[in-house]
């Protein structure tokens, strides 16, 4: 009989631990299935296709970054609206915007509610493009050719501005609408039907039209007045978002200057994260090339990646109420905050 009692209580015993394991595996997958879903679904809106300005964003979602930090981040392009648009609405949680952008946002009748919390880049890497054989050296050599645009209202006053400044005559510039071949249309003689100046950037177009064998000439613009070395491309938030979710924002920033700062580090690793997340049907020569340039300018001249200061702010917004683009000036610290990428 104590045979067969200490048999039972040994039975009772590995049903015990039995049930116990059980319950253990039952509440460790409960318990991981609640933190999945306590992972946040943010967007980010592009301000154009994925290109080289973003990489950081692919890096970040590849390598992890954000789903460390509890955020399942969904990349999307833009459609017909402008992306601060979408922002402003709410339909976006995070956008890819331009600093002119957001000064045009802020200043308007009815002011749009973002704000920016990342520069993407310190400098502005974009210029004017000509073929070398067109001899053309500066704004005041704009005369009597053909430049092709998008036609945004900053455009026209900026090459005005720069031709006045040069001594030139504006009204010798014949404005077109862009037709999308880039620097591949550009040519050497001038005329109708013949486009000699474009509004590029070096990072891709630049690059690329070289890898392609064309003898370009590039102006940057932060070269011909320091007040256009501007913000292009900037991070922006809803003002709600920012005051409702700051915890929120401060985890995709976190994760997104990582992916920023791991492109610095490696622009080849980098660029290949970029073929494989979002553009894969792109040569990778040209990504790597594009990449090795604009990791060299993510944080040029900053503390750190991402932040920013009153007087860039300051200068263009600036310069653009000189140019009538607005009707009144506002300060940098209304545009902005370096709260998030410290």
């Amino acid at each position: 009989m104590k045979k067969t009692k200490r048999k039972t209580n040994w039975m009772k015993g590995v049903i015990a631990v039995a049930a116990c394991a059980l319950a253990f595996t039952g509440c460790s997958d409960a318990s991981s299935q609640t933190e999945k879903d306590k992972t946040e679904t943010v967007k980010l809106m592009l301000d154009y296709a994925p290109n080289t300005n973003h990489t950081g964003f692919y890096v970040a979602q590849n390598k992890g970054y954000y789903e460390e930090e509890g955020l399942n981040v969904e990349i999307i392009e833009p459609g017909d609206n402008a992306t601060t648009s979408m922002v402003a609405a709410g339909k976006a949680d995070f956008g890819v915007s331009y600093q002119e952008d957001v000064t045009y946002a802020l200043t308007s009748e009815d002011p749009l509610p973002v704000k920016t919390i990342a520069a993407i880049v310190q400098h502005n890497t974009s210029g004017f493009v000509a073929l070398e054989s067109m001899g053309i050296a500066s704004p005041k050599d704009f005369e009597g050719k053909t430049y092709a645009g998008w036609g945004a209202p900053s455009e026209e006053a900026v090459i005005h501005a720069l031709m006045n400044e040069a001594g030139a005559d504006f009204s010798k510039l014949t404005i077109v609408g862009a037709d999308g071949s880039g620097i591949a249309g550009l040519s050497d003689e001038t005329g109708p039907n013949k486009v000699n100046l474009g509004w590029e950037f070096y990072g891709w177009a630049v690059i690329q039209a070289k890898q392609a064998g064309y003898d370009v000439k590039y102006i940057p613009l932060s070269e011909l007045d320091k007040r256009l070395d501007y913000y292009t491309p900037v991070i922006i938030a809803n003002d709600d978002t920012i005051a409702n979710d700051p915890e929120m924002v401060k985890k995709f920033m976190a994760a997104t200057k990582k992916g920023y700062e791991y492109a610095i580090e490696n622009p080849q690793e980098a660029a290949k994260i970029l073929h494989e997340e979002a553009l894969p049907d792109t040569d990778l020569s040209f990504l790597e090339a594009s990449q090795e340039y604009l990791s060299s300018q993510y944080a040029k001249d900053a503390e750190s990646w991402g932040r920013m200061k009153d007087s860039v702010w300051n200068g263009y917004t600036e310069f653009m109420y000189e140019c009538g683009l607005i009707d009144h000036t506002i300060s940098a610290q209304d545009q902005y905050t370096n709260e998030f990428v410290q």
